[in-house]
């Protein structure tokens, strides 16, 4: 089996830099610049990192490459050797399936609490998070508009007021956020999910939980069936600094 190929400085260069800081853990930084390229897809899951490449890719040593590897490994997101060094975790199809069956239930239930719980003012901000997200939609401006989607989403769980639901769907979001992305790379979800989140918003203007659930459960179960659908579709490796992990 041929090595996945690793990108060229020409290519990297057309990837924007990561910008790091020195007001925060420089690991957890760099930990949180790796989970992004893991989301977005720039570094494709089941390979074997090659810790040389990303070093020079993020400009970090592999001091900090490794201790924000081992957070990525408590995420889920990182599986860690001790013979085969790092690789990034798979998500099969049966994986998103049942991942998104219980995002789906958390999600609803979410909305459906927070609909008779959000304040007026709170609503307004959610007025103007979908707003803008749609206008990135208009754009087709996917980095920004995945950034306010997933904003929204966590605000209408946080607007439930329950915190057993708050944490447990802080936990199941490590990995989800992966096949969120994925599924507005298809044309027709994202143009349909943008239409299901103004349909959440007329639900929770109307103060209706009722509708206000069956609309979000809908919406995180569509999104599931296209994750499957994307990995269904996925038979060639990306290009990223990873290659082949030899147990296949």
């Amino acid at each position: 089996m041929k090595p996945v190929a690793v990108p060229t400085a020409g290519t990297r260069a057309q990837l924007p830099q990561p910008m790091l800081s020195r007001r925060i853990p420089f690991a957890r930084q760099v930990a949180d610049t790796l989970r992004d390229m893991i989301i977005r897809g720039e570094i494709p899951p089941g390979g074997r990192i090659i810790e040389r490449t990303l070093c020079e890719q993020i400009k970090v040593s592999r001091t900090p490459l490794r201790e924000a590897l081992k957070l990525l490994e408590v995420e889920g997101l990182v599986e860690l050797s001790q013979n085969r060094g790092a690789r990034i975790m798979s998500f099969t199809q049966t994986e998103a399936r049942n991942l998104f069956e219980v995002i789906a239930g958390l999600e609803s239930l979410a909305a459906e609490l927070a609909v008779t719980r959000i304040g007026a003012a709170d609503l307004a901000t959610l007025d103007d998070m979908h707003e803008r997200m749609c206008r990135h939609y208009a754009r087709r401006e996917k980095d920004p508009y995945f950034e306010l989607n997933s904003a929204i989403h966590d605000t209408i769980v946080r607007a439930s007021e329950n915190p057993e639901l708050i944490a447990t769907h802080a936990g199941l979001m490590l990995r989800a956020r992966r096949g969120r992305y994925m599924a507005i790379l298809d044309p027709f979800r994202w143009q349909e999910s943008v239409a299901e989140h103004t349909a959440a918003m007329a639900a929770f203007h109307a103060r209706d939980p009722e509708r206000a659930r069956l609309v979000w459960r809908k919406h995180l179960l569509r999104t599931g069936e296209t994750v499957c659908s994307v990995l269904n579709s996925e038979t060639k490796p990306s290009a990223a600094a990873t290659e082949p992990d030899a147990a296949g």
